[in-house]
């Protein structure tokens, strides 16, 4: 591929060359837990509370790490990581794919820098969270303290949410998980991993209070958190607990007050739309200069033309064995396009050169024509933007809707999770569906209804692992997978979980490393099957 205008300025200030990943990025005192003692008895508590609005800039911030780099952007990119580990999502396998280390799993290397950001984001956010709880009066009758408590406190549980099923399979109670850090942390050279059961309890108890004590309290922004929020945070906790009545309960409030959207066109791009519970609100100051490659609108998003993913034809695609799963009348299907570059969502829109946006190619400056299977479903404010500062939704009722049906359908109640399903599915997507499974054929089908409407929301590997399935990514020579990211795993593969970085475990002798499993070769595995792309 010719360097052309845009890789030209990238080389200049990002280099490429990095994108392989494989260089010693931590300096013996670069450990994430223990650097939390000297900042918690430093801040005086009147700046606690001036700090609150900027735990939520962990979120998505470009940059606001250690590396400012392209792969650089907190939350949303541990959710694009744990899209391409999984078994729907993939990027071609390219010099220009600066996540090449999830597509081939060698993201457990202990000194790359993939990984490491993946643990020191949500580290980060819990230092924050417990410097900012550790200036306040916990006694406090002040209703806005009180708010803001419960909001840092479910802003913690998020984090060990995303944290814990990277590094241990939460049906694993008893198992070694992650070390657990509050604002009562004193001992950070040895603190070992606690169980499962007890980081999930620590999520309980944040997200208990954060219920109670958000009830009737309104938010400025869908990018706080409101108690429909908690509601939705403890239902996927209680997923993972396998807690599936209360998962459906809480899913049911989280709900309330929200509809589905009917998705006919290239969305999933602002705050504003109507279906989302919480999302990260990207600003046009947040990606000025090299801070707009390291966003979602550079690699998830189709239609930027300041982006990797359209300058490099690094596209973000599904697939094709599910893919080819979605019936031709469910209207996600358009969500991405097909071997031909059809999609009746793009049927009408333009490039900035006239062509139409599947096959423009404007030169190679910022956009080369899409690949097959190249998602479309999340769109841009503008086609051929350069501000990459789309929103992104953490949260929206239709994953709300699907705990519902997981939850009922795993607790007994099959035929209330069938009427779910079957509402959800024909009155929004397909008018055509009918779910009449049972069994293990109805979790199968409401995994696979997941797996459609949530692509490239951040579930993919963390479902596969929490419902206890191998990682799927072809059968026979059925997959649209590069090479060398087309491999199966079994359920109980060591490998589906990270290490701990090395700087971590230089400064915390408490850690005890994962070490089964061995990084994936390509072709292996072939025989086996996950119940919905068989």
């Amino acid at each position: 591929m010719k360097i052309n205008k845009f890789l030209a300025g990238v080389l200049a200030t990002l280099s490429i060359a990095a994108c392989s990943d494989i260089e010693n990025v931590f300096p013996e005192s670069s450990t994430v837990l223990a650097s939390q003692v000297v900042e918690i008895n430093s801040i005086k508590p009147e700046r606690a509370k001036a700090s609150f609005n900027g735990l939520f800039t962990h979120l998505g911030t470009p940059w606001k790490g250690k590396y400012e780099k392209p792969d650089d952007f907190q939350f949303l990119m541990m959710m694009f990581c744990n899209d391409l580990e999984g078994a729907d999502a993939w990027i071609p396998d390219s010099g220009y794919n600066w996540f090449s280390v999830c597509g081939e799993l060698s993201s457990r290397n202990a000194n790359y820098r993939n990984p490491y950001i993946r643990y020191q984001t949500p580290y980060g956010l819990i230092a924050d969270v417990n410097i900012f709880l550790s200036g306040l009066d916990k006694e406090t009758q002040d209703p806005l303290i009180i708010n803001m408590m419960a909001q840092a406190r479910a802003l913690r549980a998020y984090a060990y949410l995303m944290q814990a099923p990277q590094f241990q399979f939460v049906t694993k109670k008893d198992a070694p998980c992650i070390p657990i850090v509050t604002e009562e942390t004193t001992d950070f050279t040895n603190n070992p991993r606690a169980t499962v059961q007890q980081v999930y309890d620590l999520i309980f108890t944040d997200l208990n209070y954060a219920i109670e004590n958000l009830e009737g309290a309104t938010r400025t922004s869908k990018m706080q958190i409101d108690q429909n929020v908690a509601y939705g945070l403890r239902a996927r906790a209680n997923l993972d607990m396998q807690n599936y009545a209360e998962a459906a309960t809480d899913a049911e409030k989280a709900a309330a007050g929200y509809t589905p959207a009917m998705i006919t066109a290239p969305a999933f791009m602002s705050l504003s739309e109507t279906n989302w519970l919480w999302g990260f609100d990207c600003t046009s100051d947040m990606t000025v200069g090299d801070r707009a490659y390291s966003t979602p609108s550079s690699w998830l998003r189709s239609f930027s033309g300041n982006g990797y993913s359209p300058a490099c034809a690094v596209y973000s695609c599904i697939n094709n064995i599910l893919y080819d799963k979605i019936p031709s009348t469910d209207v996600r299907k358009g969500w991405w396009v097909d071997e031909n570059l059809e999609s009746p969502l793009i049927k009408d829109l333009l490039w900035s050169n006239g062509q139409p946006v599947a096959i423009a190619d404007d030169g190679g400056d910022s956009k080369l024509p899409f690949i097959p299977y190249t998602n479309v479903k999340f769109g841009c404010l503008t086609i051929g933007t350069t501000t990459n500062d789309e929103d992104f939704p953490f949260m929206r009722v239709e994953e709300m809707i699907l705990i519902q049906a997981e939850g009922y359908a795993k607790s007994g109640n099959e035929g209330k999770a069938k009427q779910i399903l079957n509402d959800f599915v024909k009155t929004y997507r397909d008018p055509a569906y009918d779910c009449d499974a049972t069994g293990l054929s109805l979790a199968d089908e409401i995994w696979k209804q997941r797996r459609i409407e949530l692509w490239g929301e951040g579930f993919g590997a963390l479902d596969i692992k929490r419902l206890g399935k191998p990682l799927v990514r072809f059968h026979d020579d059925k997959s649209s997978f590069p090479d060398a990211f087309r491999f199966n795993l079994s359920n109980d593969d060591g490998w589906m979980l990270m290490r701990f970085p090395q700087g971590e475990m230089n400064t915390n002798f408490g850690i005890i490393d994962n070490s089964d499993g061995h990084i994936p070769s390509m072709g292996q595995n072939a025989e086996l099957k996950d119940g919905v792309t068989d």
